[in-house]
């Protein structure tokens, strides 16, 4: 067992993140292991298309391009990669990047994991039949890859942190029960996953950040699970108390946050400040994990399209009825579903065109390809005109787009065979934790007394509230945070779920359920349904909730004055 920090960092957050990270981590200071993140419910969609084209395809053909270009230089520098770029296919990206090893003269051992496509056994295992079947796995299979001495790992579908739990168990000889250590892993590698958005991207408070180009995160893992979060020495960006805490309240629910190799408790984490850009994450507790894993599962959902009309001046809202009784008339045959929205950005009297403009938006929904494509644009563009004054649109109508339908499933673990294959090609059978503990709620924590009345101000809730949002599947989560315990004691009590779905009129129709960290100052909602069927299938504008934070934050509320005159925000 080896007690030195192992310092690993990360290189993309999602399928197409910035190219050029993978050779800016390597070059930019010492790395132990450099991970990857290419996947997301929509990209196993996009996968899975790709492979429907060309089976030997499926996997991020991107993280191959890096390696032509940089896996020399890991090598060289000795830094271990793993990644699950993998996707539906971590096989066909393993041999073919043994091909590329052997282009470049090179001698790396390629290890991989599999098991988590269950896409042939899914009638058996009651899942139907969906287009792509994936368990998340957990971080064994790439441990043992890295024990028999492979300098590269490919996955598939793991859980995001278990690109940290695997690298981290490895080298510090964890047994599976050590839930605390593993849990403090799972942690550090939820802060990373996402890449720049530990490091001041996508951060409320941005202002106070040069986030034009921020650095990629990096974590020093400690034997006991802890860790401190930083990023390499003259890279943009910043890692503080505040960027990481954005990332930490990030798509989880509540204070149990599940995965196949255990449960951390998001209620024991602390945060504290240690020196310029690193952040110290120690206390966290970790469980068990669930008896079951979580089975992404991704149907074709039918034929989408859409087309936006641009309404000027005058009579915006009869513009707006006129285009929509005649779409509506033109198709002889309604679409399954038809979602219009009229987008008010006019001002009377305005100083330029853009800003007389108002927008209509149409999204239809169908099985029948044809409908949604060539009736719908045809029905579309034959009107230009006969309609409306100033008829217009942002751009031309589309033949539209196959979408796909995300539903998560869960199976007993123990009917997943979790496999890596080794650098020499021997298969090791990987097998879950012998110990399991069903997710149950945790009690609802202590609310700490509130502010005593006093003169308030109605001002943006953003002048003191931090938030970050997204999705899983049709689910959006809402972290919000504040910075002083003063704000935490007025946020505790102010912002019910309730009052969420006031300020966001648009989820007043969901189930909307509230999780309190207090240790963070945090709060997490969770909206069930807001995004329809997922990202693909999706109507909305922002179809992956990544806004809705910063509407709720432009929400004008009364704010106590003793809150704004610390002059947060």
């Amino acid at each position: 067992m080896s007690e030195s920090p192992l310092r690993i960092g990360n290189a993309s957050g999602f399928y197409g993140d910035r190219f050029s990270a993978v050779r800016e981590m390597l070059e930019g200071g010492r790395l132990d292991v450099l991970t990857g993140d290419y996947l997301a419910e929509l990209t196993m969609l996009i996968l899975g298309r790709d492979r429907m084209k060309d089976p030997a395809t499926g996997y991020a053909k991107t993280f191959l391009r890096q390696m032509e270009q940089c896996l020399g230089l890991a090598l060289d520098k000795k830094v271990k990669v793993v990644v699950n770029a993998g996707g539906l296919n971590p096989e066909g990206l393993a041999t073919a990047l043994r091909a590329l090893n052997d282009k470049l003269g090179l001698k790396a051992r390629i290890a991989h994991v599999e098991g988590d496509d269950l896409s042939g056994r899914a009638d058996e295992l009651g899942l139907g039949a969906p287009l792509t079947a994936n368990a998340y796995l957990g971080g064994w299979g790439i441990a043992e890859g890295l024990r028999a001495g492979a300098d590269v790992v490919v996955t598939g579908r793991v859980t995001d942190a278990s690109l940290v739990v695997g690298p981290a168990a490895a080298h510090f000889g964890w047994k599976k029960d050590g839930w605390d250590q593993l849990a403090g892993a799972m942690v550090a590698g939820h802060v990373l996953e996402c890449g720049t958005q530990a490091t001041g991207g996508n951060y409320s408070f941005f202002k106070d950040v040069d986030v034009r180009r921020p650095g990629f995160p990096l974590a020093e893992l400690f034997a006991d699970g802890s860790s401190v979060i930083t990023k390499h020495e003259g890279t943009g960006g910043a890692v503080t108390v505040d960027t990481v805490l954005a990332q930490l309240l990030y798509e989880v629910t509540g204070a149990r946050y599940a995965g196949p190799d255990a449960t951390a408790r998001f209620d024991s984490i602390t945060l504290a400040s240690d020196g310029k850009d690193r952040v110290r994450i120690t206390g966290v507790r970790g469980e068990p994990p669930p008896p079951t894993v979580k089975v992404c599962l991704n149907h074709l959902g039918g034929y989408k399209n859409e087309a936006t009309f641009i309404l000027v001046g005058l009579d915006i809202e009869e513009k707006a009825r006129l285009i929509r009784e005649q779409m509506e008339a033109a198709l002889t045959r309604k679409p399954k579903e038809a979602h219009w929205t009229l987008v008010r950005t006019d001002r009377e009297d305005a100083a330029t065109e853009e800003q007389a403009a108002a927008f209509l938006r149409v999204v239809v929904k169908d099985a029948d390809a044809k409908l949604v494509g060539r009736a719908f644009s045809g029905a579309a563009v034959e009107l230009a005109l006969g309609s409306y004054p100033g008829f217009t649109m942002t751009a031309p109508p589309s033949d539209g787009a196959p979408y796909g339908v995300y539903t998560p499933a869960y199976v007993d673990a123990k009917q997943v065979e979790h496999v890596a294959i080794l650098p020499e090609g021997a298969r090791t059978v990987v097998t879950p934790p012998e110990q399991s503990q069903t997710l149950a709620p945790v009690e609802p924590p202590a609310l700490p007394a509130p502010l005593p009345p006093g003169p308030t101000r109605r001002v943006p809730l953003g002048r003191i509230v931090a938030a970050r949002s997204g999705d899983k599947g049709g689910t959006a989560n809402i972290g919000v945070w504040v910075r002083t315990d003063e704000a935490w004691r007025w946020l505790a009590h102010f912002l019910t779920g309730e009052k969420l779905r006031e300020l966001l009129p648009e989820a007043a129709a969901f189930p909307v359920e509230r999780h309190v960290f207090p240790q963070l100052r945090g709060l997490n909602f969770v909206v069930d349904g807001i995004l329809g069927e997922g990202v693909s299938s999706s109507t909305r504008f922002d179809p992956q909730g990544k806004a809705l934070g910063e509407w709720l934050r432009s929400r004008h509320v009364d704010i106590p004055e003793s809150l704004l005159r610390e002059g947060e925000g």
